[in-house]
């Protein structure tokens, strides 16, 4: 497979793989790159790590045109995505 140029900068993209999914990124910082198939496993991976964390996460909603901002928490949890852009 052909190596992907960030298409701000030009710069040959960072490939990594988390699980099944592959992710490409900018080294620059200009942005992550994937696949619809890839981004679907992604947030299979991250309802599956908010499902074992414990009572103190949930789930990523389903998004809907309805939904509004959820009130401001004190403490954000860390979650698994976080992970790509470390």
């Amino acid at each position: 497979m052909e190596s992907m140029t960030c298409p701000r900068c030009g710069v040959e993209m960072d490939e990594r793989t988390h699980g099944e999914a592959t992710v490409s990124s900018c080294p620059e910082g200009h942005g992550v790159f994937l696949a619809r198939a890839d981004l679907g496993m992604l947030v299979e991976a991250e309802n599956d790590w908010h499902r074992n964390a414990g009572q103190h996460t949930a789930p990523l909603p389903r998004i809907t045109a309805d939904m509004t901002a959820p009130p401001a928490a004190g403490k954000v949890s860390r979650a698994w995505v976080e992970t790509l852009f470390s």
